[in-house]
């Protein structure tokens, strides 16, 4: 046999072998990120990439999806739980990193992953069965699309919560345009633009959460759940409701932003970003002049995308503002600043991100306008 042909066996063997170990590499990855099981009357969902705290990849996604619509119709489950392992991240955010690197080369996953995302969220807020999240610590971006659509949205001292999209070139998306301008006053707008991080009680306080319970009881609370035979709505509200009078984890404290609404409800009633940055300046406070300090820091087309954004969404169905999301989402991936800004916060993590347009003034009403146009054919359909 010729030394050539040897090579030429030896070569395939080896592209077999390494073949067999991604394949292996994949399908073990894919088993390990989500676990699903039954427990009782409950399927369970627990978001298991602890390194990465919980953050949510399309697998994931392709996993959780269909068993939820599973669930939904078995007679056998009452109740869906999900929850993330690791002790610091219910799940603290989609997996930017690799629809950045998709969106560079304009690989399909900067469309599947945005819309397979949407859908998922559709179908939480949709859900005809109790749906309990228990968001124990960092909760952000995706994970909170998976969390604040659901009826029962459990929040613990470790609870971490913010929309810190507008940081990255990107808008506060997986519905937010829908449940943000549904809080208190202005405060959704507050959070939506400035990124702001609330904690803990906070965080139900807020709105976001429906219950507050001590994190060292979420097991006892989660065999409890499992343990309901064929739950209502009320059933479950009601072991939560007793597990959140056990609580005196800052018990009477006040909302974090409670002698700041006043200030945010009045300054952030505007007719655009630019008026809101006119009046924080005008007003000098240092709660202000802060808040105008980190706006300024934000991408300026991120800023008017997600002012619109909420300004449509308030009159929006959950499904409208999805449609609506994932046309913006497709205008960030054409964009610069969705690239500009993840590198500077989580690639290179210099922090100073070189904007185009750099100012909000630049960011023209046309622009703006053609984030928000119809895809045809691709747009969302739910």
């Amino acid at each position: 046999m010729s030394v050539t042909v040897l090579r030429s066996n030896f070569r395939q063997r080896s592209l077999c072998r390494l073949l067999a170990v991604q394949q292996h590499l994949m399908s073990s990855q894919a088993g390990s990120d989500i676990l699903l099981e039954r427990s009782g009357c409950a399927g369970v969902i627990t978001l298991n990439r602890p390194k990465a705290l919980n953050a949510l990849n399309l697998s994931m996604i392709r996993q959780i999806y269909p068993q939820l619509k599973k669930w939904e119709k078995d007679p056998e489950t009452s109740i869906v739980i999900i929850k993330g392992t690791g002790g610091k991240a219910f799940c603290a955010g989609g997996d930017i990193r690799a629809v950045t690197d998709a969106g560079k080369v304009g690989d399909r996953l900067s469309q599947d992953f945005f819309r397979e995302e949407y859908i998922l969220n559709n179908a939480i807020g949709t859900y005809q069965k109790p749906y309990v999240a228990l968001i124990d610590g960092i909760t952000m971006g995706g994970g909170v699309g998976l969390s604040v659509h659901g009826r029962f949205r459990v929040a613990t001292e470790k609870t971490v919560f913010a929309m810190p999209e507008t940081g990255i070139g990107l808008f506060p998306d997986v519905g937010g345009g829908y449940f943000l301008p549904r809080l208190q006053g202005k405060l959704g707008l507050f959070l939506a633009l400035t990124g702001f991080r609330i904690k803990g009680r906070d965080v139900q306080q807020a709105g976001v959460a429906s219950h507050f319970v001590d994190s060292e009881k979420l097991p006892s609370l989660e065999k409890d759940l499992v343990q309901l035979k064929t739950p209502s709505n009320t059933d479950v509200a009601g072991v939560l409701n007793s597990y959140q009078a056990q609580s005196k984890l800052d018990d009477g404290k006040p909302f974090i932003l409670a002698e700041h609404m006043d200030q945010i409800n009045r300054l952030f009633e505007a007719s655009s970003v630019e008026d809101i940055m006119q009046k924080l300046n005008e007003d000098g406070s240092s709660f202000a002049l802060k808040q105008l300090e980190t706006l300024k820091k934000m991408s300026p087309t991120s800023l008017k995308i997600t002012f619109r954004q909420l300004q449509n969404g308030a009159s929006m169905s959950l499904q409208e503002v999805l449609v609506m999301e994932y046309r913006l989402s497709q205008a960030c991936m054409r964009g610069h600043d969705f690239y500009e800004g993840v590198r500077a916060v989580l690639i290179d993590r210099d922090q100073s991100p070189k904007w185009k347009p750099g100012v909000v003034e630049e960011v023209t009403e046309d622009l703006v306008d053609g984030c928000f146009k119809s895809l045809g054919s691709n747009d969302l359909k739910l």
